[in-house]
């Protein structure tokens, strides 16, 4: 019976930091030995190699595009390359596969096939945030994006700031970066004064800030955070 080959979930760098500063010296061994990535951006998952300087030259390699529209039969191919023996690494835009990001599908359907899954050490802007907020991190709960529609996200501002309170938990919460101000000043102006937020902006960047205050203060001190990525963490 033929070996089955490794499914990779490999970190990608999510600031301007220095690959030796945000990666394992583990992470360079194993991209060196990978031929056949599946990646959520072509050009970005091609400019993080290049960073890594990896052995094999990038035209030597596969790529295979893995994101939110990918089919599920383009999915099945990819899983294909496991069960044929070889190695995979995925690649998501920036931070962890399968966290916040694609990979959850490829993950479940190489758990089916009995193959070996590896989640590589690397940079997680959610945790990094909470790590670095103050807030409890026994006990917590990321709701990935609020919703657009302002009526909506209003509404879940209000019910994330209600369990915040009720369960003594911290509420992770993040928005695309050229929409951050909006949620920003809907988060300011409807949850309570006393309400603690924590705004972790640019992590690993040279320009990275991470600030916890209450309400009250940044209604006086608003940031620009425009088209910067962003982690916001209330608590209460």
């Amino acid at each position: 019976m033929r070996k089955k080959g490794v499914l990779y979930l490999i970190p990608a760098l999510i600031g301007d930091s220095a690959t030796d500063f945000a990666l394992p010296p583990s992470t360079q061994a194993v991209v060196n030995d990978i031929r056949f990535y599946a990646v959520e951006n072509l050009r970005s998952a091609r400019r993080f190699l290049s960073k890594l300087k990896i052995s094999t030259p990038i035209n030597d390699l596969e790529f295979a595009e893995l994101n939110k529209r990918t089919p599920t039969n383009e999915i099945e191919e990819i899983v294909a390359q496991l069960t044929n023996g070889n190695n995979v690494g995925v690649i998501s835009e920036a931070g962890c596969p399968g966290v916040a990001d694609p990979g959850a599908e490829i993950v479940s359907l190489a758990h089916e096939k009995g193959i070996k899954i590896v989640p590589m050490v690397g940079p997680c802007s959610i945790l990094l945030a909470l790590m670095a907020s103050g807030m409890n991190g026994q006990n917590f709960v990321f709701h990935g994006y609020l919703p657009k529609e302002k009526h909506k996200r209003i509404k879940s501002i209000v019910e994330v700031e209600k369990q915040a309170f009720d369960k003594n938990q911290t509420q992770i919460f993040m928005e695309a970066p050229y929409r951050n101000m909006p949620l920003l000043e809907d988060v300011i102006k409807h949850c309570k004064e006393s309400t603690q937020l924590c705004i972790a902006t640019s992590i690993t960047s040279s320009d990275e800030k991470i600030v916890t205050r209450s309400i009250a203060h940044w209604r006086r001190n608003i940031p620009n955070i425009n088209k910067k990525p962003t982690i916001f963490l209330l608590s209460s």
